[in-house]
């Protein structure tokens, strides 16, 4: 039984669901949950269970269904959306050095406690949505809208976000184009700290049924609400791999390098990183860990500072995701980040330990 690929992703699921019947193996158990995730319109997992069953090696009447549902998949669902709610205790919730003392071209500066690492627990809330309006079988407008927010009882240190978007998304074959534009709006401590005007183009292409690449390329120009100095021009590119190295587990690279531009030079900068990211299956849970490298060099001095900004960023995340645990949809996550940031001008000297705590949900 094949299935057509025009077919949408839930009835694709219903159809690889009785090939499986037939034809039973060492990857059911990644089919039946892709078929399941798929159902449940959390169609990017989907299509990673995909890759890992594939990578397990399929046979050939199986893998060409598989092929089929996942080019069903690419298709896309009319609307979604996710959300996560945790609580996260963090030893340094404003990135602030833990110095008393600041160099400066005039004298040394004497920092008050509020602008040195603080630590609390915050309650983090974030979510997305989007609506997929097919205008021609390859051709879509995609409306997006997504909100984050960090809240403290320490509220001058609260920082939420909110963002829309609304764009043209393009499937072509097996590829996906999306060119984006939209506004967003951040605040920190309640009050408005940089609007933001951005255009973005993203790319996706399964290079074979283990492997896709993407890539992703943002403009944007901000305006930062409390120094003009650092209002200016904002430019990302990053490239991805990711790929399934088994039916249980699988890794992914990115790199990018931004360029910000601001009215003031010291605060212009051109920073460029790599992050490591594996993954693993183990039973219902899954186990993931990220590394990050990142380098930052500013124009030119800033006129306080003896020395012209350059910072390395060390960090990594492990956490799991607990499917066993899933109730009426919502899975429980788990996630422990740290951070070192070493710079040459020490109020951006600092580090920092944080653990995520909570649940999530893909509708």
């Amino acid at each position: 039984m094949l299935l057509a690929a025009n077919k949408r992703p839930r009835e694709a699921a219903v159809l690889l669901r009785a090939i499986l019947d037939e034809k039973p193996g060492a990857s059911r158990v990644r089919l039946e949950l892709a078929a399941i995730l798929a159902t449940l319109g959390d169609d990017a997992a989907a299509r990673r269970e995909l890759r890992a069953a594939q990578a397990g090696g399929l046979p050939p009447q199986v893998a060409q269904a598989v092929n089929q549902f996942a080019t069903a998949l690419r298709s896309r669902k009319p609307v979604g959306a996710s959300i996560e709610m945790a609580l996260v205790p963090d030893s340094n919730i404003n990135r602030a050095t833990d110095a008393q003392m600041l160099d400066t071209i005039i004298a040394p500066l004497e920092l008050s406690r509020d602008a040195r690492s603080q630590s609390g627990v915050g309650a983090r809330i974030a979510g997305q949505a989007f609506f997929r309006h097919p205008v021609s079988p390859a051709l879509s407008v995609v409306p997006r809208v997504s909100a984050q927010g960090e809240f403290y009882r320490q509220s001058q240190f609260n920082d939420a976000s909110a963002s829309a978007l609304i764009g043209l998304e393009w499937s072509p074959g097996r590829e996906r184009i999306q060119v984006s534009g939209g506004a967003t709006q951040r605040w920190y401590g309640g009050a408005s700290y940089a609007r933001t005007a951005t255009v973005t183009l993203n790319w996706q292409h399964p290079l074979n049924p283990r492997t896709q690449i993407t890539a992703n390329a943002t403009v944007a120009n901000t305006d930062y609400r409390q120094n003009d100095l650092q209002d200016g021009m904002l430019y990302n590119v990053e490239l991805g791999v990711e790929r399934a190295f088994s039916a249980r587990a699988g890794g992914g690279v990115s790199l990018s390098t931004v360029r910000q531009r601001a009215s003031d030079p010291g605060y212009s900068t051109l920073s460029g990183g790599a992050t490591i990211l594996i993954w693993r299956e183990f039973g219902r849970t899954t186990g993931f860990a990220t590394l990050t490298g990142r380098r930052l060099e500013a124009d030119e001095r800033l006129f306080l500072y003896p020395e012209r900004r350059k910072d390395t960023l060390l960090g990594g995340t492990m956490g799991a995701t607990f499917r066993s645990l899933t109730v009426h949809g919502f899975a429980p996550l788990l996630r422990v980040t740290y951070e070192r940031n070493f710079s040459t001008v020490g109020i951006y000297d600092y580090r920092r330990i944080a653990t995520t705590a909570g649940i999530t949900r893909a509708f």
